[in-house]
């Protein structure tokens, strides 16, 4: 009898214990770091956070600003930069990154709205894009959503 009671204290515990879920909390941000190492200087920050723009369900924003990244030309053919991320496997998301010419280089922003998958898994990158093909290049800024804080 007391190891009946035992058990049934210990399924009670666990039943009553939220469980670790991956998904992260937010709003928070990500630090995006140079793939090639060479590019010390070019640095993005990611701000992800549920946004309610219509009277449906909220849905989440991923929202970056690129600093210092070498023009998109030097990946090959190449004009612009963009947003992308992913997960993979399962879907992935794009969107224009806006430049700003800056006295030391170019600033780049941009946001998505509209994605309703669970932020699970998620890398979040800039590349560069041609505007005309649609061809992404190469992922020059990176990372995944684990780090987001």
């Amino acid at each position: 009898m007391k190891k009946f009671v035992f058990v049934l204290f210990l399924m009670s515990i666990i039943g009553m214990c939220p469980s670790q879920t991956s998904a992260i909390s937010m709003p928070c941000s990500l630090i995006l770091e140079p793939v090639d190492k060479n590019h010390t200087n070019a640095k993005g920050v990611a701000l992800v956070y549920k946004v309610k723009l219509t009277p449906s369900f909220a849905r989440t924003n991923i929202s970056i600003l690129s600093v210092h990244l070498p023009e998109p030309s030097s990946f090959g053919e190449y004009d612009s930069y963009e947003g992308f991320a992913f997960i993979p496997d399962v879907i992935s998301w794009r969107f224009k990154l806006h430049p700003t010419p800056r006295e030391n280089g170019v600033t780049s922003a941009g946001k998505i709205d509209s994605i309703t998958a669970e932020m699970q898994n998620v890398t979040v990158q800039v590349r560069p894009s041609n505007t005309k093909t649609k061809k992404l290049g190469p992922s020059v800024l990176t990372n995944n959503i684990k780090y987001c804080k």
